[in-house]
């Protein structure tokens, strides 16, 4: 295309109509205007864009081209149907049968007998010259068009088009510039003969997009800081994968629980197994699982080393939560108050409330003289520091907390009480293998990030805040995270 406009100003100078040059090219205008921008920019030509109103056949006159005028089709069917009624020609060829019946008339094709009402043909042969008028003129040839712009068959359309001259760069052939300095143009000295494109050194460059903070690291940071404001001490929570001693067996959980089975809980297949814990604290928790202690019966079956040892991806940071307690009885107890704030797995049905991969808050307070009251006390705290004061609490049954409670947030948008989190009193089965003392209580609790965060931004759907469905633009314009409080 650029060879050809090229070539033609090189022969005439000025090409006066790109719309009809492009016609002669047998090719869009569209097609043919690309090649002009692409030469425009690099000065080859100079192209004046004009404007003009030129007649084109309209959207009905194309719909004669392809089926033939109303009044011949008209004039067919009766020819094939003679005798028939004006009635039965509109039922049966509706708009063209009713323009096409007064038009044949005027023309005197067809006739109605005066006596019978029926219609028949006058004559034995007609031509649809508009039709052939209509196509005369798609190839441009001369024809009478008032009365086809009469019929609305012809209008004036404004046409773009250039009148397009000789750039100062211009050149019978194009070579565009080349943009770098190549290995093989210095090798071969090339570079000496080779047009380069010049550089502007003045040009700005593109802006760099800044990162944009997920609503959920919003809140996330302003959950820390609440925390760390209550006397929490950050815990460690780098590891995904843990063993199921940890994750369950610590925590007093039995090994034929439903949490257990694979339809909840992701196991590992490499490395299938680990042995992270040491041999004298296993021996306390196995005999807790199979004979009880501490008022406690146990669960009374065969507890299993191997069920133990098997990897998970951790389904709560109380995985971690039951480390640190371990660690803070062999140290010597001092009374301790922990968080953490970091990603779970549960193998869940997928819905607008729940998913398989999210964030939990932890919390563990541990020290003499506590219980359920000041449990409720932190947890009722620690949602009006995040303006969500709308909480109930609703008795539940842990394996490793008693008493035990479940957290319910209203949720504005789903117009119904939410599960927002878990709670309870950790028992002695749990607490005491670790070795920490009969006076200690430990409280702990666990909080989904998400879902405070669907209530803080009024989203209606977990999905649209954390996965594969989530807006990267609402990433960009969603509002600084600020707890409302009375303070």
């Amino acid at each position: 295309m650029e060879e050809a406009l090229l070539s033609e100003l090189v022969a005439h100078d000025e090409i006066t109509n790109s719309f009809e040059f492009a016609q002669h090219l047998n090719k869009s205008h569209q097609e043919l205007a690309s090649a002009i921008s692409s030469l425009s920019m690099d000065e080859f030509i100079i192209a004046e864009h004009r404007e003009q109103l030129v007649p084109e056949l309209t959207d009905k006159g194309k719909e004669f081209v392809r089926e033939g005028s109303p009044e011949v089709i008209v004039y067919n069917y009766v020819l094939n149907n003679p005798g028939v009624s004006q009635a039965q020609i509109q039922t049966t060829l509706g708009e063209v049968g009713k323009f096409g019946f007064s038009q044949a008339m005027k023309n005197k094709w067809i006739g109605i007998d005066k006596e019978t009402k029926l219609v028949n043909v006058t004559v034995d042969h007609v031509d649809d010259t508009v039709k052939l008028q209509l196509e005369a003129f798609q190839r441009n040839e001369e024809v009478k068009i008032d009365e086809l712009r009469k019929r609305k068959l012809i209008d004036n359309v404004k046409r773009s088009y250039f009148v397009i001259r000789k750039g100062p760069n211009f050149a019978p052939h194009r070579q565009k510039p080349e943009a770098e300095l190549t290995y093989d143009m210095v090798r071969t000295g090339n570079w000496k003969t080779t047009t380069f494109k010049e550089y502007n050194f003045n040009a700005k460059g593109k802006y760099p997009a800044g990162g944009h903070l997920h609503p959920l690291l919003k809140v996330r940071a302003q959950v820390r800081n609440i925390l760390l404001d209550m006397g929490f001490e950050e815990m460690p929570t780098n590891t995904f994968v843990v063993s199921s001693f940890w994750n369950f067996d610590a925590l007093f959980q039995p090994q034929a629980h439903p949490a257990r089975d694979a339809h909840d809980t992701f196991f590992i297949k490499s490395p299938e197994f680990a042995n992270d814990f040491e041999d004298d604290y296993r021996q306390r928790v196995q005999e807790v699982h199979e004979r009880g202690g501490y008022e406690s019966i146990g669960f009374r079956y065969k507890w299993s080393i191997d069920d133990a040892r098997k990897n998970v991806l951790r389904t709560h940071t109380t995985a971690n939560s039951s480390k640190m307690l371990y660690k803070l009885a062999q140290n010597g107890f001092k009374p301790k108050k922990y968080f953490s704030i970091d990603r779970v797995f549960r193998n869940e049905t997928l819905d607008a409330t729940h998913l398989a991969e999210f964030h939990q808050i932890e919390g563990v307070v541990a020290d003499r003289n506590i219980g359920l009251a000041d449990l409720i006390g932190i947890i009722a705290e620690f949602f009006r520091r995040m303006g969500i004061t709308d909480i109930k609490f609703k008795p539940a049954y842990n394996p490793y907390t008693e008493p035990s409670m479940e957290i319910f947030g209203y949720h504005p948008i789903l117009k119904k009480w939410t599960e927002i989190g878990n709670s309870g009193v950790f028992r002695p089965e749990m607490l005491r293998p670790m070795g920490l003392p009969e006076d200690v209580n430990v409280l702990g609790w666990g909080l989904s990030l998400e879902r405070p965060t669907m209530i803080q931004y009024s989203i209606g759907n977990i999905r649209d805040l954390f996965g594969s469905k989530l807006e990267l633009s609402g990433i960009q314009s969603n509002p600084i995270c600020r707890f409302k409080t009375d303070e």
